[in-house]
């Protein structure tokens, strides 16, 4: 180890060599054990950084992890990462036309050689910033969605899956990006609300006896209208159901239908149904049989020519006009606006707010489009899904969100796992020349089913698609481990004991896990789903880049000067505007930048965080807090040590004196705290458990209570001298043991110099034993004695801290009332008491005396005077309280005349509101206290 603890603790240079010496030992394999205990790393994107989400989610993970393995379980953190099909293509496909050149160009295999490449060099980036947040993986079995062996088993489950009739293709309506020209999944789609137009047109009746107006978002979608629909109850149009109208623009004839969907209260109480172009629409159609009408091509252009879709014997093309074919929707939106209102059909126009949906990655508003895609047939593989979480066979935490699981299963829908890209798992599908699809393994397999199916070898075309990458991200709990084949590992470890994830994707991924893994390992993928919140600002608003509240945990970790974070913040921001506010927003939150404040310290605020709750609102604030709780433990243990210059000192006789019997019982109630907090995923009491041992119970009243002990000219014995040095340092082992797998780095550093003083050193605390409580060592008799002796300190220091008496001023005490106990109390522990609260006498006064002009704390029935004549300046203690209530006065009338405003109440923020009146109760805590300690002032 290296040798700078003389030094103040500086994360930076203990961190990476820590990290590096753990990888070199195999700290992190699975070694023999009792039991397995396996936790599968959701794969985060192979382009990704890591963010605040990740770092708080692998937190968590660690923790787990790192218990488990100090139980002596045989323990695996399988690592890995996702291929992230649209994310990486972009990516990739963005450096080429840097580099002027064109993907279609280049053709798909060369492409496919250019984005490999650019995953050899570059793709490792998170899995090394996961490794700074000490994230103890065995990055020995790191998989990728796309190696050999992972493409293998996805190519198997596909095959098997087409064979059983869990998969086929069909033409639906899907998510449809038409910048990227591919179908997306609804965790890739953000709506936000936006400023739009609600426009009013009329449609007239095809007998010309009148018309009806028509209130939508999207008119450029009327193209593709096959009917209006009206409340089957609403008075105003129930003698024209069943009537037709005359399509604007058109021409053609589209009949009037009655349909509960319909809203009678928003604008005319008619809508437009357009099923090719809307999902509610296209559910609306299949309960009418509307034909399919889609007027957009890939990229969003209206078509020559509309393609129908219906169950009509024959479906004529319809022409559009010439003058609206090739237009972009938007373009086209303008044209037919203008020829409605020509023609004396655009009724009205409204202002109104609206929900876009846009694709995350490419900003692009997402079209509700009709194209021929892959779909798993999920109601059979849903239904043994639904029981395992219904029979305790998965058991979710908190419990609630079973609740989310049981609503989305039983009303879910045919899984689209089609992708229209060129990176990723293209499906395994061939296409003869009549069209008919051979599922195959490989493409001779393909040749040979063709062969037989035609009775001669035929050429054969491969399925362009890829497919979602959530589909390969469903198998990931047992493919991870070499399924298909029948591995040690498989046998060893699956199913997983917890699944660490965000509410977002228990649809997306957990779910899917829980029937894949059924389906073909017959058994669950995980015993337990531990849900936890999403990281906010401390505001509790969403991290967003457009917002400029996006936190980088290496940045926390490192620090950043002011500069380059603001570089960071606006860099990439297309609007100039939204630029310089953010940038602005930043100096003036962050006016020096983000200071370095380490790994653990990062870690514990995280971990303090952690409560069973939906939101977590990150504050710098804890961070620093957490900075200050490490320098504690720092310099905790390098005074621990500093007692002991020679091993011999912690040898021979040992007598444990109340403090010591007192200390090692609130360790055995915090190892008790932590255990059970940690298995029940409370990782925020555990945090505040670890916290108040060491802060409170070792460093700010053991070490404290040590120091009278250990002194040079001390009348302790030698054997209560040992006792307490073995004290000290035995009670910070096993804390630190207690305290590593949420703070790694540093107790890892200061248990390598701690241990080998008491003969348990080894290889590293990573797989020391971790600490278990034993609670027969509480003693309850100590402890009841120390802490009388602790708060008897704990009052003469209250009245220093209230009556502004420097700590080098020796107090006169005086004790009256109380019980024997008491007096033998005082008298065992007088040495203490003079040392640590500073006294220079110590008398009891009588029941019957009359005490003097005095400060006065209680312990129980016990009075602890503090005779304040000569000890203080009491003319001058007048002068500064008056002048203290002065301010706070003043501060009051401030606080409570915004209060008192009503635009400041119903204008501002709930939380501004909240911290106004938690500043006024503040105010008025310390005004009630300053008037208690003039009216001891009045005393004298």
């Amino acid at each position: 180890m290296t040798d700078h603890l003389d030094r103040p603790f500086a994360p930076a240079e203990i961190e990476q060599t820590c990290y590096q010496r753990w990888e070199e030992l195999g700290i992190f394999q699975p070694q023999p054990g009792q039991n397995p205990y396996c936790i599968m790393l959701p794969p985060p994107n192979v382009t990704g950084t890591l963010h605040m989400g990740h770092a708080f989610q692998d937190t968590l993970m660690d923790i787990l992890v790192r218990v488990h393995r100090m139980r002596g379980e045989e323990t695996l953190w399988q690592p890995g990462t996702d291929h992230a099909g649209i994310a990486t293509q972009m990516l990739v496909e963005r450096q080429i036309v840097q580099e002027g050149g064109d993907r279609h160009q280049m053709g798909r295999s060369a492409f496919l050689e250019k984005v490999w490449e650019w995953r050899h060099a570059s793709g490792g980036h998170i899995t090394r910033q996961m490794r700074r947040l000490g994230a103890s993986c065995d990055w020995s079995r790191e998989r990728f969605t796309l190696d050999s062996g992972l493409s293998q088993a996805v190519t198997e489950v596909f095959v098997q899956l087409h064979d059983e009739g869990l998969i086929y293709r069909g033409k639906r309506l899907v998510n449809w990006d038409p910048v990227l020209r591919t179908a997306v999944s609804d965790l890739e789609v953000l709506s936000e609300e936006e400023d739009g137009f609600l426009w009013h047109i009329r449609y007239p009746l095809s007998d010309d006896s009148g018309s009806l107006v028509v209130a939508t978002t999207r008119p450029e979608t009327l193209l593709g209208d096959a009917a209006v629909a009206v409340h089957p109850d609403d008075p105003r149009y129930a003698a024209l159901i069943g009537k037709t109208l005359r399509l604007p623009i058109m021409g053609r004839e589209i009949p009037v239908i009655a349909d509960h969907y319909v809203d009678p209260e928003f604008g005319s109480g008619c809508v437009k149904i357009t099923p090719a172009h809307d999902f509610n629409d296209y559910q609306v159609g299949q309960r009418h049989h509307l034909p399919l009408i889609n007027v957009f091509t890939p990229d969003a252009r209206i078509r020559d020519s509309l393609e129908i879709f219906s169950s009509a014997e024959s479906n004529p093309a319809e022409e559009i006009p010439s003058a609206l074919r090739g237009l972009d929707r938007y373009a086209a939106r303008k044209q037919i606006l203008a020829q409605l209102e020509s023609e004396g059909l655009l009724v009205q126009t409204d202002a109104h707010k609206l929900m876009v949906p846009r694709g995350d990655r490419s900003q692009a508003a997402i079209e509700p489009y009709l194209t021929d895609q892959w779909y798993v047939k999920v109601a059979p593989l849903a239904e043994p899904a639904i029981k395992a979480v219904e029979e305790g066979r998965i058991r979710f935490v908190p419990e609630n969100w079973n609740k989310t699981y049981f609503d989305w299963m039983n009303r879910i829908e045919d899984w689209c796992i089609s992708r229209q890209l060129w990176w990723g798992h293209q499906i395994p599908a061939w296409y003869g020349p009549d069209g008919h699809i051979f599922v195959a393994r490989h493409e001779a397999e393909a040749h040979s089913q063709a062969s037989r199916h035609y009775g001669m070898p035929v050429t054969l075309e491969r399925e362009p698609d890829v497919l979602d990458t959530w589909f390969s991200s469903a198998l990931w709990p047992f493919t991870t481990l070499g399924w298909p084949e029948k591995t040690p590992d498989l046998a060893r470890f699956y199913p997983g004991s917890v699944l660490v994830t965000g509410f977002d994707i228990i649809f997306f991924w957990v779910a899917r896990m829980i029937m894949m893994g059924l389906r073909f390992m017959d058994e669950v993928p995980f015993q337990e789903v531990y849900i936890h919140g999403l990281v906010r600002d401390a505001e509790g608003q969403k991290m967003s880049k457009s917002k400029g509240n996006v936190l980088d945990p290496i940045d926390l970790i490192d620090g950043i000067s002011l500069e380059d974070l603001v570089a960071k913040r606006t860099r990439g921001l297309m609007q100039p505007q939204m630029a310089a506010k953010i940038e602005k927003s930043t100096r003036k939150e962050f006016a020096e930048g983000i200071p370095a404040f380490g790994t653990d310290a990062l870690r514990f605020t995280f971990t303090a965080l952690a409560t069973q709750g939906r939101d977590i609102k990150f504050d710098l604030k804890r961070v620093e807090g957490n900075r200050n709780f490490c320098n504690k433990l720092w310099n905790a243990s390098r005074f621990a040590m500093m007692q002991v210059p020679e091993i011999r000192l912690l040898h021979g006789e040992k007598e444990l004196m109340a403090p010591e019997r007192w200390i090692i019982g609130r360790l055995q109630h915090c190892e008790a705290a932590v255990n059970t907090a940690i298995d029940q995923y409370r990782f925020a009491d555990a945090a505040h458990a670890l916290y108040q041992f060491f802060w409170n119970d070792y460093c700010d009243w053991y070490i404290e209570l040590c120091k009278p002990v250990l002194r040079a000219d001390s009348p302790f014995t030698a054997a209560q001298q040992c006792g307490t040095r073995n004290t000290l340092l035995r009670v910070l082992e096993a804390g630190l043991r207690l305290l590593h797998p949420v703070m790694p780095f540093i107790s890892e550093e200061l248990w390598q110099r701690i241990a080998p003083m008491l003969d348990k050193g080894g290889s590293s605390i990573a797989v020391a034993p971790y600490p278990i409580a034993d609670l027969q060592r509480v003693d309850p008799e100590a402890d009841a004695d120390t802490e009388w002796l602790i708060n008897a300190i704990r009052a003469v220091r209250s009245v220093r801290g209230e009556m502004d008496i420097p700590p080098s001023k020796l107090l006169p005490i005086l004790l009256q009332g109380g019980d024997a106990r008491d007096r033998t109390r005082a008298e065992h522990y007088q040495h203490w008491l003079f040392a640590l609260a500073r006294l220079s006498s110590l008398e009891w006064l009588s029941d019957s005396e009359e005490a003097p002009p005095a400060a006065l704390q209680l312990l129980g029935d016990l009075k602890v005077l503090v005779p304040l004549a000569g000890v203080i300046d009491v003319g001058a203690e007048r002068a500064r309280l008056h002048k203290e209530q002065q301010r706070l006065e003043s501060d009051r009338g401030k606080t409570l005349g915004k209060l008192g405003q009503e635009s400041f109440r119903s204008r501002a923020p709930a939380e501004v509101v909240a911290k106004e009146e938690e500043r006024l109760r503040e105010i008025e805590a310390a005004l009630q206290q300053l008037e208690e300690q003039a009216a001891r002032l009045e005393l004298l």
